[in-house]
């Protein structure tokens, strides 16, 4: 590691050695994977405090211990300048929180102090955080990938009150790296320009990522990099293949929100997890919401080496039949040729083409089911359509393995017509507030599959 850099976080960061005893002011829980060191501990308030990200340590390395940061001003409190590894919202708290909630009695100040160690190793831990006088406990799961140093992080926020608590705002984790300059990457697009690469120098303030869809798209990629600029050292500028890149992707399909925020002091925190845009999850006694998982990862080799370990550990333990994955088929769908108009002979003809150049699997598009002719109806009506289909679709399916494809089939099950069978039984299955203008998009509304009748149709 450069001496530069151990200056750097010399001023916020420390490091002991792991101890799996319950842990007092001072101790520190160090991970190591692959080529990068995450450590943390306990400072003499009691806040988990991160220590240091980056470069793996030696075994025999040591930093002075975790210390709260002392006050700046009377309006920068050590609660907003010492930086915490899952910040509650609470005792003058001015930056981005973790865990935000509200109880019964309208109190709505916490503040997460440790408690415990749940399980921990020599690449894992579980620590327990509870708030200093109320019954709300987070358990923090940390877990390092012993080849790439990807390190997943998670919490899961329990209710031990006698009342409901409103939870209305929960991260998966939070990040934080030292004073220096950097420079953030991220991905937006549209339809058919998807995956734009966008890039910017880090300022003060924030910067907000985020999706309210109700799911993730090419619109907004819950991923990020931050890699560390030249400043007047510029040879430890990040490129392609040489410096330092932190990186780090939410394993969650929803609503989502990532903020990038450099403090007053010049730290830079990252906060991901749940967007609480139009969010609030009432938690009863006894009562634990899980969040998913925050991966993020260390490289000394630029942007390449980053996307290189974040793909292998895709690989290795994301994708299914991980880790060793069969390569991904080559795939022919018939919209292109056929649209609509999809009968048993012509997509039998369509497969044998497909399989003489080559094809894994032959996919049949929209226009099988109900009375699918155009995009106006039958959506949602998911039985085979007799005309074009009348002896079912076994007959293409033996064609198609008979050919030696694999055989796939177009389905949109969340997504109904207004004009057909589903929608005139099943009125009430769609979102919608009562009594308002249904939010129709290319003929179609969504099914409301937080009903458990909708989940069992599907």
């Amino acid at each position: 590691m450069k001496t530069s850099y151990k200056l750097y976080f010399s001023f916020l960061f420390v490091l002991l050695t792991f101890s799996l005893s319950s842990a007092q002011t001072g101790e520190i829980f160090r991970l190591d994977g692959g080529n990068s060191t995450y450590a943390f501990g306990v400072n003499e308030r009691g806040d988990l405090q991160p220590l240091y990200w980056g470069g793996r340590l030696g075994a025999h390395d040591s930093i002075p211990p975790a210390h709260s940061l002392a006050e700046m001003a009377s309006f920068d409190s050590p609660a907003t300048t010492t930086p915490q590894e899952y910040a509650g919202w609470g005792a003058g708290l001015f930056t981005e929180p973790a865990l935000k909630v509200s109880f019964a009695d309208g109190n709505r100040d916490l503040v997460l102090h440790f408690l415990k160690i749940a399980s921990s190793s020599s690449n894992s831990a579980e620590i327990v955080l509870k708030d200093i006088s109320r019954e709300i406990y987070v358990t923090l799961a940390y877990s390092m990938d012993s080849e790439s140093g990807i390190l997943a992080r998670s919490a899961s926020i329990e209710n031990r009150e006698k009342q409901p608590v409103l939870i209305e705002q929960a991260a998966f984790a939070q990040w934080t790296l030292p004073p220096a300059h950097y420079t953030l990457s991220y991905l937006t697009g549209r339809w058919a320009g998807e995956w734009t690469l966008n890039q910017e120098p880090i300022q003060g303030g924030a910067r907000v990522l985020e999706s309210r869809r109700g799911s993730t798209g090419h619109q907004a990629n819950p991923w990020f990099a931050i890699s560390r600029e030249g400043g007047r050292d510029t040879a430890t500028a990040a490129d392609e293949e040489h410096g330092e890149v932190w990186f780090g992707a939410l394993a969650w399909s929803g609503s989502w929100r990532m903020t990038v925020e450099h403090t007053q002091l010049d730290a830079l925190r990252v906060t991901g997890g749940f967007n609480p845009f139009d969010f609030g999850y009432k938690l009863k006694p006894g009562e634990h919401l899980d969040t998913p998982i925050f991966y993020a990862g260390y490289s000394a080799h630029g942007l390449g080496g980053a996307s290189r370990l974040l793909h292998h550990f895709e690989l290795a333990h994301i994708l299914p039949q991980a880790p060793d994955p069969k390569p991904r088929p080559v795939i022919y769908n018939s919209w292109e040729a056929t649209e609509f108009k999809v009968d048993e002979a012509g997509q039998m003809a369509l497969a044998e083409k497909a399989a003489s150049i080559g094809v894994d699997r032959f996919v049949m598009d929209d226009g099988w089911f109900g009375k699918r002719n155009t995009d106006h109806a039958g959506l949602g009506d998911w039985y085979v359509n007799p005309e074009k289909f009348p002896h079912g679709l076994k007959p293409l399916i033996d064609k198609v393995h008979s050919l030696g494809m694999d055989f796939g089939l177009w389905v949109e099950p969340e997504m109904v017509n207004p004009d057909s069978d589903l929608y005139r039984k099943h009125p009430d299955w769609v979102l919608n507030f009562p009594g308002r203008p249904r939010s129709e998009s290319r003929n179609q509304v969504v099914l409301n599959l937080a009903r458990a009748d909708v989940r069992d149709y599907i």
